[in-house]
């Protein structure tokens, strides 16, 4: 997702992807270490627990680089067509965030307590949010690659921290991911608004 975004407004996707991949097999690494330190069960063993999470985050986070990397070993003329369709992963991101924000908000209305924590998390958040773009591009300026700094830094993978919140922490946790979901996205759409309206103006 943060690679498509990054490609519609002018970056360099390939800088993204490898950031992603490097990311995920980091969280790939240090999660089923930590979650069942931060929540620990009574019924299994903290080694049980942690290999019960890496079965699920590891097919979820490194098995779509597998598949695409085999793909283009094994079979490149379907890894062809499957490049020439990069727009649909825009559309199928999109989906899937649209399902799962309304999961969190949802979960967000139906508990009161929720709500009342819910306006500072949201105030930090955009806080959080506007500081990690402007990092991102001040230190992708650097490089010459301000847009792909942005993003690396400000577009954040949510979909899995609202899945992984909900998993196996409280469904309170997945309140800040999912206000995050949302400033990202609006930051995202004032990126894609300006980008096409400096096309279009170019264009005349």
């Amino acid at each position: 997702s943060a690679a498509v975004i990054t490609a519609k407004l002018g970056g360099n996707a390939a800088s993204l992807t490898a950031y992603t991949l490097l990311v995920n097999i980091g969280v790939a690494i240090v999660v089923p270490i930590l979650f069942p330190l931060i929540k620990p069960q009574d019924d299994i063993s903290f080694l049980g627990a942690a290999f019960l999470i890496l079965s699920k985050v590891f097919i979820l986070l490194i098995c779509p680089f597998l598949v695409a990397w085999l793909l283009q070993k094994f079979a490149p003329k379907v890894h062809g067509i499957l490049l020439n369709l990069n727009e649909l992963a825009f559309y199928l991101w999109a989906f899937a965030l649209a399902i799962v924000t309304s999961q969190v908000f949802s979960s967000m209305l139906a508990n009161s307590a929720e709500i009342q924590v819910s306006i500072p998390v949201a105030i930090i958040t955009l806080v959080i949010c506007c500081l990690q773009f402007f990092t991102g591009k001040t230190l992708g300026s650097v490089y010459n690659d301000r847009i792909s700094g942005g993003q690396a830094l400000g577009q954040k993978n949510t979909i899995l921290a609202i899945w992984m919140a909900h998993t196996y922490l409280n469904p309170l946790a997945a309140v800040g991911p999912g206000f995050y979901v949302l400033w990202q996205n609006v930051i995202n759409s004032w990126q894609l608004w300006m980008r096409n309206k400096k096309t279009s103006k170019n264009g005349k």
